[in-house]
């Protein structure tokens, strides 16, 4: 269980780092719990709400897969 949790943060971590501009396409870092920080210019967004609702939606899908 901890094995997945590891991989999904750090999946995560990697996947926002590469496509912020998609990401805000699609609503990434506009949720409750998303910190928007604005720096010299530029936002910097602290996805923790997306990052527990992802999660969450990754264990739901595992946990149907191991199921099935």
């Amino acid at each position: 269980m901890i094995r997945w949790v590891a991989v999904i943060f750090i999946g995560l971590t990697v996947f926002y780092a590469l496509l912020p501009w998609i990401l805000e396409k699609v609503g990434v870092g506009r949720i409750i719990g998303d910190v928007r920080v604005p720096l010299a210019g530029k936002s910097l967004v602290l996805p923790f709400g997306s990052t527990v609702l992802w999660s969450a939606i990754a264990f739901l899908i595992a946990e149907l897969v191991k199921r099935s």
